[in-house]
């Protein structure tokens, strides 16, 4: 019953977020003895926060800090989380594989998603995503969102409504809901246009048209899950900056996006910078370790369990010797040391 009453303040919250009004657990907690009633409110209240989410278009900058409440550092105007471009550039090195296990062990289980159509496998993206949920068209809430949208004063496709809002460092991240036929969320047009914008790319769980095109401009790159020559049909908007699913992910506004050509992986903001620090950390043990194998020094036994005094002897004396190996500065990876367990 405890779990029962959190969702449902969790949805009255959701509902003062949207409206301003009070959120009156107490009031709930009174319904929780009677089953029918707590079923009733379970219901009502979810369709209360279905309907709140059409009397906008997207996540209101306060909202969007309600949902992010680790993040502690600098906000973009529309309330995302800022993390620091030279972390982003840095983040670039970083492994598939280092970023999904540091991300397991801090129990965020949820946050790759491969088997993707890469556009350009070699190039790297990384940024801060503006994320986007796309939904099988229903007429009456379609009309809805179009009627929010153009009071909003957002003008043309609501594909485009999106590509408005990015700055430099973005990365359009949409829940097409799998769909390719007919569910095409941009061609070369609008890929120009996002990357006038973003200087980035897309990551689609749907599909793209005009690949070629695409394929031309120079510095955008695309994860999609298929390719179709058919343009986006029945289809509607469900909201920009809005929690969204892209495959067996959970992605946040402001998530910090690694996509690779091997997959993608979300990073929650206030796990960056550890996690660089971390991945980085492993990248030079593994070098090491890979030049004294290659060496003969160690063998794989002594390198693939917990160092002895000896090793991490060499280790401090091999960093000394190559500063240029060195990602972070040396009183960083200093500071990081004190903290690990060898």
């Amino acid at each position: 019953m405890r779990k029962i009453f959190l969702t449902l303040c969790f949805i009255m919250s959701w509902r003062g977020l949207r409206f301003g009004t009070p959120t009156p657990c107490a009031f709930i907690s009174s319904y929780l003895n009677n089953p029918m009633r707590t079923i009733s409110l379970t219901l009502c209240f979810a369709l209360t926060l279905c309907i709140s989410f059409a009397q906008q278009v997207a996540l209101t900058k306060e909202q969007i800090i309600a949902i992010t409440p680790e993040w502690k550092g600098e906000r973009l105007p529309d309330g995302r989380p800022n993390v620091p471009d030279k972390i982003l550039q840095r983040l670039k090195n970083v492994s598939l594989e280092e970023g999904w296990g540091i991300l397991r062990n801090s129990g965020y289980n949820n946050q790759f998603e491969g088997d993707w159509t890469v556009l350009k496998p070699d190039v790297v993206v990384v940024g801060r995503a503006v994320t986007v949920q796309y939904l099988p068209k229903r007429p009456d809430f379609d009309k809805v969102i179009k009627d929010k949208g153009k009071a909003e004063g957002r003008i043309g496709g609501f594909n485009s409504w999106p590509i408005d809002m990015l700055k430099p460092g973005d990365i359009y991240v949409a829940d097409g809901y799998g769909k390719i036929v007919d569910g095409t969320l941009i061609g070369d047009n609008l890929g120009n246009s996002i990357y006038a914008k973003s200087k980035n790319g897309v990551v689609f769980y749907g599909s793209v048209r005009d690949a070629e095109g695409l394929e031309k401009i120079d510095g955008f790159n695309a994860w999609v899950k298929g390719i179709d020559p058919s343009y986006i049909q029945e289809m509607m908007l469900g909201g920009i900056n809005v929690p969204i699913r892209i495959g067996r992910a959970t992605v946040l506004p402001g998530d910090i996006v690694l996509a690779k050509k091997n997959g993608v992986v979300f990073i929650p903001p206030h796990l960056v910078e550890d996690l660089l620090l971390n991945a980085e950390f492993i990248a030079l043990r593994d070098q090491f370790g890979h030049q004294r194998l290659r060496e003969g020094k160690f063998t794989p036994g002594q390198i693939d369990q917990q160092w002895t005094d000896d090793i991490k002897k060499d280790f401090l004396s091999w960093l000394d010797q190559n500063p240029n190996k060195l990602p972070m500065s040396r009183q960083e990876l200093d500071e990081y040391m004190k903290k690990r367990n060898w």
